[in-house]
């Protein structure tokens, strides 16, 4: 094959391994898992120090849900994490309920699982324990990696920034939304939603009355949202404020912070005013994704999870479409055995339509929420109408596809 490459290159001792993952994260750990399952030696590299995930809430619906039952984790989780009995939805400016969805027994039957609701290091923690007791999975961290290339020969050429480099059988790019492993296969950039997000958790007990501890409340309203929802068995209540800058609309760089955050829940309800008290001033997190690929894959290295499809944060399936994405290849590495390029071209054909579908609708779905005027009013409408065990629109996504 042509040789491709990404970064600089060195000379240094290299080191001969099979599948390399690049990235610790919730879809680089759950990929690992799924690799050693199918039989294949498994080392992943973290650029980190420590295995740690960034921010506190994550929801995991029933399609994640399955593939961490698949991967026999789901007892670990139940352990941890919250089953809401509902998501509830309400408007931001007038605090009125607007509609709901039922997370009770009829949901978990018709997808075969619970929604549940987590602390992120929680399952990261769940996931690289089991990493640790496969003995055909290696760890190592601080792993900055500074060039990937494909080589004559089946190999592909992973060199980092303390010197050490590998030659892998094959590489899976599990590098999150500024990957560099990306750029193998697409020359890209984020694209910046011009929505700022805060977030904040504290002890139940430390609230008071009022609280909601059996629902995902979601408040919606013209630019802005807020979700509220317990994790870590309960102990915690989790805020996350977002909303859309109007200095980034004027093209200013420092866009974003605490002033605008006020500003623009200045005329929300009393109860999201409350909520949005409750997040951490300090830091904030501005929101991308990218536009979807048709093509994941280049020989032997192949990208997943925010790698490959990074997404707005309105369906809650950034994790989830990264679990799928390890799920599925698991199944592509069992199937074809040593085949790389064919197991990954079956994973690429497999997976792409969905997660694509997920990257386009999570826009559209940001774009419902956060509408004005007439489009406000008939949202409401709508919402209002629609009986809270109605799965129509939740069907596509939570199904198990042989169902």
């Amino acid at each position: 094959m042509p040789s491709k490459t990404y970064g600089d290159t060195m000379t240094t001792h290299t080191e001969r391994t099979g599948l390399l993952v690049i990235g610790g994260g919730i879809g680089g750990m759950a990929t690992a898992l799924a690799a050693a399952r199918a039989g294949r030696p498994v080392r992943l590299l973290e650029r980190a120090p420590a295995f740690t995930e960034i921010g506190a809430g994550l929801q995991v619906g029933p399609n994640a849900i399955r593939v961490l039952m698949n991967l026999g984790l789901y007892e670990r989780i139940e352990e941890v994490a919250v089953l809401p009995g509902r998501g509830v939805f309400m408007d931001a400016l007038t605090g009125k309920y607007l509609t709901s969805l039922d997370f009770g027994p009829a949901f978990r039957e018709r997808y075969q699982a619970p929604y549940a609701v987590m602390h992120r290091s929680d399952l990261l923690d769940i996931l690289l324990d089991a990493c640790r007791a496969s003995d055909r999975i290696v760890l190592e961290n601080g792993k900055e990696v500074v060039a990937v290339r494909e080589l004559d020969g089946d190999i592909v050429r992973v060199e980092c920034a303390d010197g050490s480099a590998y030659a892998a059988d094959a590489v899976i790019g599990a590098d999150g939304l500024n990957s560099r492993v990306r750029k193998l296969i697409a020359d890209d950039e984020p694209v910046c939603s011009g929505y700022a997000a805060y977030r904040g958790t504290m002890p139940v007990g430390d609230l008071g009355a009022g609280i909601d501890g059996d629902s995902v409340v979601l408040w919606i309203g013209p630019g802005m949202h807020m979700i509220q929802y317990p994790i870590r068995r309960g102990e915690l209540y989790n805020t996350v404020a977002v909303f859309h800058s109007d200095s980034f609309q004027q093209g200013k760089d420092d866009w974003g912070g605490p002033e605008e955050l006020d500003a623009r829940f200045a005329t929300a309800c009393d109860d999201v005013r409350r909520g949005v008290a409750l997040v951490d001033r300090s830091r904030h997190w501005k929101t991308y994704d990218r536009q979807p690929l048709d093509r994941w894959t280049t020989g032997r290295v192949a990208l997943l999870g925010d790698a490959a499809h990074p997404m707005l944060q309105y369906l809650g399936q950034g994790a989830c479409q990264a679990l799928e994405d390890a799920e599925a290849l698991g199944h592509g590495l069992a199937e074809h055995g040593d085949d790389f390029t064919k197991g990954f071209a079956a994973y690429e054909q497999g997976r792409i339509p969905r997660a694509t579908r997920c990257q386009t609708t999570a826009r559209t779905w940001g774009e419902i929420w956060h509408t004005d005027g007439v489009g406000r009013t008939l949202r409401n409408h709508i919402l209002t109408s629609r009986a809270a065990d109605d799965y129509t629109h939740t069907d596509w996504l939570y199904l198990p596809a042989s169902i």
